[in-house]
This record gives C-alpha cells, sequence and structure tokens, in this order.
C-alpha cells in the first residue's frame, strides 16, 4: 500500500504501523509530533495505529533558538 509522508509516497506493508513507518524513515522516538491525515497521534499509540491507503503523515520535529 502506498503512503505519504511528509510528501515523500512511500511503499509499505499490507499491515503496517505507523511506528513501523517511522522507523523505516528513521524518525526519532523524541522531539516529533506526527500527524496521520490531520490527527494527532500520541507516541504511545504509534505501534497500535495502523495505517490506510493513501494516509498522509506529516512529521514535525522540535527546533531550538530564536
Amino acid at each position: 500500500m502506498t503512503v505519504l509522508v511528509n510528501g515523500i509516497v512511500t511503499e509499505v506493508g499490507p499491515d503496517a504501523t505507523l511506528a513501523d513507518v517511522l522507523a523505516v524513515h528513521g524518525v526519532p522516538e523524541r522531539g516529533v509530533a506526527v500527524a496521520v491525515s490531520g490527527e494527532v497521534v500520541p507516541r504511545a499509540s504509534w505501534a497500535s495505529t495502523s495505517l490506510r491507503e493513501g494516509a498522509v503523515l506529516e512529521v514535525l520535529t522540535a527546533v531550538q533558538g530564536g
């Protein structure tokens, strides 16, 4: 199945979870927020969040500075 991760088309298995896709993209477990199709997903739910064909994932990283 195909999902979009920060604008990048990504092929994943039919049973892929959010945690699986984030691991493939090297997303760290801390300092990021993730939304699936516009809904923020708490970190505790990443491993149990199933994805659907065409899901849009947005990964935002915290940045420090002025």
